[in-house]
């Protein structure tokens, strides 16, 4: 009984998560060109054309700029909330009927031996969730993309075996950076993204006993550096006791598949 990931792509120019179980190969997002990819599968030995579906957290480009070009591709069906389809449909250029289908929030939807769970998270988008894959006893959560970790969205993600968790900017890094005031204001703000301390703070609270990995996930390339992230993360986890290897992701090559245990 398997579940493996790869966290194909993160960061602020691209974003794309790949889930597969013994039946189930699951794409989330596709936030990069389709050239890219195909370059990005073909690092980790996966056959786009394979896939079950496409899953889409919010319409910003990072995530949904090459998901057009890819659905029409291997001519894949793809899952959005209402409020994101119309936001995004325009930009994605023709799809059949048959590749449009609704995922809504807080839905659970079965994928042959998948169990996948949608989550509200507070972003400025049309309506941004992200996603829990459960397959034989085993847990993944994917959080990216949120301005704060609510306590509903802690509940929903506690005790997974592993977590792809936002690790955006060092405050310091980003309040002195070369960001305008109004869009500093974004990112700090409640709609905006996850600091390096607040990651750590949230993981705190939901690591269990079962939790054995952790991404640090959509590092800005202005604002963060990724042995800062770590350090930082790991500075608050360890402050409450807590010990765990902290991974890295890159937003131009993919994480070697991982096999939850």
């Amino acid at each position: 009984m398997t579940l493996r990931f790869s966290v194909l792509a993160s960061g602020s120019s691209g974003n794309a998560f790949y889930v597969e179980s013994d039946q189930e190969k699951i794409l989330v997002d596709a936030g990069l060109s389709g050239k890219q990819l195909d370059r990005l599968f073909h690092d980790v030995d996966v056959d786009p054309s394979a896939l079950s579906g496409i899953l889409v957290t919010h319409e910003h480009s990072d995530h949904i700029k090459g998901l057009g070009i890819i659905a029409r591709k291997y001519n894949l069906p793809i899952y959005a909330n209402e409020r994101t389809w119309r936001a995004m449909d325009r930009s994605l250029g023709k799809l059949t009927v048959d590749q449009k289908f609704y995922f809504g929030m807080e839905e659970v939807k079965t994928f042959g031996d998948l169990e996948i769970e949608s989550f509200g998270v507070s972003h400025d988008a049309a309506e941004p969730m992200f996603y829990v894959f459960r397959h034989d006893g085993k847990k993944v959560a994917l959080v990216t993309d949120l301005g704060y970790v609510s306590e509903r969205i802690k509940k929903t993600v506690e005790d997974a075996d592993a977590y792809i968790f936002e690790a955006n900017h060092d405050v310091e890094m980003l309040r002195m950076g070369r960001y305008p005031w109004n869009v500093k204001r974004r990112i700090l703000g409640d709609s905006g993204h996850v600091s390096n301390e607040d990651c750590g703070l949230a993981l705190a609270d939901i690591i269990g006993n079962r939790t054995k990995r952790i991404y640090l996930a959509h590092l800005s390339q202005d604002n963060n550096m990724k042995d800062l992230a770590r350090m930082s993360v790991d500075s608050v986890l360890q402050e409450r006791g807590i010990t765990l290897d902290l991974y890295d992701t890159d937003p131009n090559s993919p994480t070697p598949m991982y096999e939850v245990g």
